[in-house]
C-alpha cells in the first residue's frame, strides 16, 4: 500500500485525539513508546488495553474497550493482530459517528475492514506507523541524519 506524502501529512495535521487500540504499559513495546511519542507531540492519546483497565498512562485512564471512551475520538490506531481488525473497526465505527481515520500499524492490514470503513466514509491507512511518518513528513528524522525524501526549503 501506498499513501502520497500529502495524504499522510493531513491525516496528521487534522487529527487531535487518538485511541490507541492495544497499548502497553511496558515502556519497551512500540505501542508504548508510539503512544507516548504521539502525546508528546500534542495529540491527545487514549490508551486501550483490556489488561489495563482502570490504570494511568499519559495522563489518560486506560479504557477496556472503545465503548468505555466516553468522548469522540479522530482517529483509532490499531495495535493488534491482522485479525483482531473487523471486531476494532466494527466497534470504532459504532461508537464513534464522526470517526475520521482508522490506522493500522506496521504489519497490520485487512482489506474487508478497511473497505467497510472506507466505505462509511472513514479514511484508511494499513501497515504504517503515525510515529515514523510524523518524524518523516515534520522534520525530525532529518535530526537523526535519515534521508527522508521531502524537501524542506525551495531555492
Amino acid at each position: 500500500m501506498t499513501y502520497s506524502d500529502p495524504f499522510v501529512k493531513d491525516i496528521l495535521s487534522r487529527t487531535r485525539r487518538i485511541a490507541v487500540v492495544g497499548v502497553s504499559m511496558n515502556p519497551v513495546r512500540p505501542s508504548y513508546f508510539v503512544a507516548r511519542y504521539l502525546s508528546l507531540r500534542g495529540y491527545q492519546v487514549v490508551p486501550v488495553n483490556p489488561g489495563h483497565a482502570g490504570q494511568m498512562l499519559f495522563g489518560q485512564t486506560v479504557q477496556a474497550s472503545l465503548r468505555d471512551i466516553d468522548q469522540d475520538v479522530d482517529m483509532v490506531d490499531i495495535f493488534r493482530r491482522s485479525d483482531a481488525v473487523p471486531a476494532i473497526v466494527d466497534e470504532a465505527l459504532d461508537c464513534f459517528p464522526d470517526l475520521q481515520t482508522i490506522w493500522m500499524q506496521i504489519g497490520v492490514t485487512h482489506a474487508k475492514a478497511a473497505a467497510k470503513a472506507q466505505a462509511r466514509g472513514v479514511t484508511v491507512v494499513q501497515d504504517r506507523c503515525p510515529k515514523i511518518e510524523y518524524q518523516r513528513l515534520f522534520g525530525e528524522l532529518r535530526m537523526g541524519g535519515f534521508a527522508t525524501g521531502v524537501i524542506s526549503s525551495k531555492l
